[in-house]
């Protein structure tokens, strides 16, 4: 079921306008000024299926070769044949290597001649991000496009393609819709996935009319039900629309089961959201919320943390992100509990909308720029590094909100030592007693 032309695929609409460097190397005639390019996505997306459509579609020479089992001797025979094929014949030749971020920095730079020449025009295929596992050179030298993961609509027509068109299974069985659904939604944006699942089910519906069949009249098409396919990718399906109830009922259910010291729960949930192919940057964007809204200042290692195991999220991308995930929820789960920090900057935000700000106080504002002195900036300004410990009587917020408290901390956790320090603090800047705070 690959395309044989840019034209039959589906998905990376915005790589495949008209005049964009993939639909010039396909072009016949359009080896002069073509670039070469770095295809980036994740598995799935079409980054074979894009160059192999350029190889049928240009009737240029067309070399593939893989990192995993092509070295610099390869890539080095492959240049030469491309510089005599330039030289004697003017025949241009488009060289396809897949999953280049195995190739060693040496390897790499075997490359560079024929690119920097002419010689060839590469399209380079890798799942990892180039800025990492491709040399600086290279990249100078090639346009770097990234491909998306297919969408539910572009799933949907590959999966239909694929049960009508002769290459594929040409009519012979009959796809039911929520067996339809099951496998877009198995298949998160891996059209590779999908198809890979539908044969298989595909099989198992044909095996099972077999058994059935009595002889006699002609029997009817097998049927592709939900379950066959949930039997073939060995995977329960699960009820989860990403835009409907499910998604935010689940999600609803993990953020309180977090909240609430619950980590057996929410692992539940999160497990939920990672079969049914939820974004895992939307669960990390979650997770981060969560440690500064739910536990705060109580542990102030829960923010960091949460924004750690995005990054190997982004990183590391999926299923490994399911262990910094899980680790991160199990943490956050049993961690002390404070909202008392999102209390505070709500309230804040709160009188500036109603108005209660007042102006700055005059010894707090810039004396920097010319004539500042002469409006009184600064004067009567008391730096706090003078101060026994740091700290040093005087008012910092407008006249209309002295003695306002927006940080009220819990006694959990790590606020249990900040609520005495604070309360310290005010009585100390405010001028109402001469304890001293904590060093």
């Amino acid at each position: 079921m690959r395309p044989k032309s840019l034209d039959e695929v589906a998905g990376q609409a915005h790589l495949l306008r008209p005049g964009s460097p993939l639909r010039r190397l396909a072009s016949a005639n359009g080896s002069t000024g073509a670039v070469s390019v770095i295809l980036w996505g994740p598995p799935g997306t079409g980054k074979t299926t894009l160059a192999q459509a350029i190889a049928g579609s240009s009737g240029r020479r067309f070399v593939e070769l893989s990192a995993v089992t092509a070295g610099v001797k390869d890539v080095r025979e492959v240049m030469e044949q491309a510089r005599t094929s330039a030289e004697l014949y003017g025949l241009s030749t488009v060289l396809f290597l897949d999953e280049i971020h195995r190739f060693t920095k040496a390897q790499q730079d075997a490359l560079l001649p024929g690119v920097e020449n002419g010689w060839v025009t590469l399209i380079a295929a890798t799942t990892e991000n180039p800025s990492f596992s491709v040399i600086a050179p290279l990249l100078s030298r090639s346009l770097l496009l990234t491909l998306q993961p297919l969408s539910d609509d572009d799933l949907g027509l590959l999966v239909d393609r694929a049960v009508d068109d002769p290459r594929g299974l040409a009519g012979r069985v009959e796809l039911e819709p929520e067996a339809r659904e099951a496998l877009v939604r198995l298949a998160s944006g891996d059209a590779r996935r999908a198809l890979t699942a539908l044969e298989a089910a595909s099989i198992l519906a044909v095996d099972a009319e077999g058994e059935q069949e009595s002889g006699g009249d002609e029997a009817p098409k097998p049927h592709v039900t939900a379950e066959l396919v949930a039997t073939a990718v060995d995977r329960a399906l699960l009820r989860y629309d990403r835009d409907g109830d499910e998604h935010y009922d689940v999600i609803s259910a993990f953020i309180k089961s977090v909240r609430g010291s619950d980590a057996d729960a929410a692992l539940h949930y999160l497990a939920r959201m990672i079969e049914a192919g939820e974004d895992p940057r939307f669960i990390a964007r979650r997770i981060m919320v969560l440690a500064a809204e739910d536990i705060g200042l109580a542990d102030p290692q829960a923010l960091p943390l949460a924004v750690a195991a995005a990054d190997a999220v982004q990183f590391l991308g999926m299923p490994e992100g399911r262990i910094p995930l899980g680790e991160v929820v199990v943490y956050l789960a049993l961690a002390p509990k404070s909202n008392a920090a999102y209390l505070a900057i709500d309230a804040a935000i709160a009188d500036v909308r109603a108005g209660n700000i007042g102006r700055v106080p005059v010894h707090l504002r810039d004396a920097h720029y010319p004539g500042a002195k002469r409006l009184g900036h600064g004067k009567g300004y008391r730096y706090a590094h003078d101060g026994e410990h740091g700290v040093v009587e005087q008012q910092y917020p407008p006249d209309p909100l002295v003695g306002r408290d927006y940080y009220q901390p819990t006694g959990n956790g790590f606020e249990r030592e900040t609520a005495a320090r604070v309360e310290r603090l005010r009585r100390r800047i405010r001028g109402g007693s001469e304890d001293q705070p904590d060093a």
